[in-house]
């Protein structure tokens, strides 16, 4: 038993080690840590449990048989993230450029069939060069495998990919299937079609990160929600993200103890925000004023700029943050404004997160672009979002609110919970301006001083339908309440809803606009 408990320990020793120091150096002159390191990093120190370290695979030909590595490429296991258990597998580059094969594919179903059975988030650290050509099609129904497992666990458990190397051809649809992106510059890059192939059927010339770089799919093409210069921050950043998420979608998310007062006034407000509804301001200023400590996590935060959407802590209770963001374009709604939100809403709802929507909205972006791009069509998910979502709701009313883009966000209309508004609140079909053009077209144009007649006019429909309490006369508006105020009421609020319990008629699922 002893010689074979040695034979044991020297076997792990090589597993850790893993293929080599060639291997290791070259992975490590490409800025790259590897596969151990960045367990290392994103669990609690020696809280990881290994599943299948000593699998390899079965395959034969193309010199495969005299080529079997322990872990076969995926390291699969779990650990702990300030001591609450999250699943992981993370590809190793060093063997056969981290490409997925059959026994490769069987680690990851099982440990993410483990995730979803234990009820635990699942990070997935990707590093692959995607199908082993060497096993043919075995190889693509293992990607098969995982994604039907992430559309399964889809709203049940929390999904984070890391890219940390390159994602090319269908592997890149399994990080697009989860709840959250990370990447890092310069090394890791996703594409369904590489750079040759792009050239080869359409003549345009572009590199790897110019095609599907971290900052391409930061700010171009939505697919990636977090960007980072390093492998270390961005692995921080996971478990940061980590901790303002619940285990699954039958717990609430984590609440910490918390030194900001509930009831701190929030004075600075009445400041950072111009009664003129044409000045522009920085609506992540308001945010931090609001948020426990000035803290939050702004998700997508350079794709879609016209709208911020953040997760923050209320009197140490998690809440997802909405709201119109005035200083790039106007705070408008566009297509991607609707499908950043939409998309935040639905993970909010799936995962038991309040939500907060601060409204400064003029209306949706006009032009033909939109329109022909489907703005109907995508700003229709935004509203679908808001009114299937169960969890406690509530909207502020900074500002403007105007038109179809006012009831989209979260008004009463469309079920959320309460609706508060500042003094300086603008709630009406449109801006006033457009409001007396139309009308009062006869009698602008039939004046003696057309002009004069117009602001004599506007301020006539202001004075009767856009006064700050015009929509509290009504009940669309619970209470107009001062800016100093705002922390207080939102946190009582939200303690109010805490227990709220919404049924659902029954159906299969819903058909959301696409």
């Amino acid at each position: 038993m002893r010689s074979r408990v040695e034979e044991l320990a020297g076997l792990r020793d090589s597993v850790l080690a893993g293929p080599g120091e060639r291997a290791t150096a070259a992975q490590k002159a490409k800025g790259k840590l590897t596969v151990r390191e960045r367990i290392g990093l994103l669990l609690d120190a020696g809280s990881f449990h290994e599943v299948e370290p000593l699998r390899r695979h079965r395959a034969q030909g193309f010199g495969l048989e005299a080529k079997k590595p322990y872990t076969d490429g995926v390291v699969t296991g779990w650990g702990t993230v300030e001591g609450r258990t999250v699943f992981v597998y993370a590809h190793d580059f060093r063997i056969f450029g981290g490409a997925l094969g059959e026994a490769h594919a069987a680690k990851i179903h099982k440990i993410m069939d483990m995730a979803i059975a234990a009820g635990a988030p699942l990070v997935s650290l990707n590093d692959g060069a995607g199908a082993r050509i060497q096993e043919g099609v075995t190889a693509l129904a293992g990607y098969g495998g995982i994604f039907r497992r992430n559309t399964a666990a889809s709203g049940v458990i929390p999904q984070i990919s890391v890219m940390l190397g390159p994602c090319a051809g269908g592997a890149a649809y399994s990080p697009a299937l989860t709840d959250f992106v990370f990447m890092v510059r310069e090394t890791s890059q996703m594409f369904i079609t590489g750079p040759d192939v792009v050239k080869a059927v359409t003549g345009e010339e572009i590199s790897q990160n110019g095609l599907g770089g971290a900052d391409v799919h930061a700010e171009t093409s939505g697919v990636c929600h977090f960007a980072y210069d390093d492998e270390e921050t961005c692995l921080e950043e996971v478990r940061y993200l980590l901790s303002l998420l619940p285990r699954n979608n039958r717990e609430n998310p984590p609440a910490v103890p918390c030194d900001d007062p509930a009831d701190r006034r929030c004075a600075t407000l009445a400041d950072l925000v111009p009664e003129d509804g044409n000045r522009p301001y920085d609506m992540a200023q308001v945010i931090e004023e609001i948020v426990d400590d000035g803290d939050y996590l702004e998700v997508h935060q350079r794709w879609a700029r016209n709208i911020i959407c953040a997760l923050a802590r209320l009197d140490g209770q998690v809440v997802g943050i909405v709201a119109n963001q005035p200083q790039s374009l106007a705070g408008v709604l566009d297509i991607e404004a609707s499908e950043k939100a939409a998309r935040f809403v639905q993970m909010c709802d799936a995962f038991s997160i309040p939500i907060v929507t601060l409204l400064d909205v003029p209306g949706f972006l006009p032009g033909v672009g939109q329109e022909h791009g489907g703005i109907i069509r995508h700003g229709a998910k935004l509203l679908y979002a808001y009114c299937d979502a169960t969890v406690p709701r509530i909207s502020l009313i900074l500002r403007k609110a105007y038109g179809g883009a006012y009831i989209v966000m979260d008004s009463q209309s469309i079920g959320a919970d309460l609706t508060y508004a500042w003094p300086t609140n603008e709630i009406a079909v449109m801006g006033a301006e457009g409001a007396a053009n139309v009308i009062f077209r006869r009698q602008i144009a039939e004046a003696d001083d057309p002009e004069a007649r117009r602001a004599e006019l506007v301020k006539e429909y202001k004075a009767e339908l856009m006064h700050p309490y015009y929509a509290a006369e009504r009940g669309l508006v619970d209470d107009v309440i001062d800016p100093a105020d705002t922390r207080a009421v939102l946190i009582g609020a939200l303690s109010m809803l805490r227990t709220k319990h919404a049924e659902r008629p029954a159906r299969k699922h819903g058909n959301p606009p696409q």
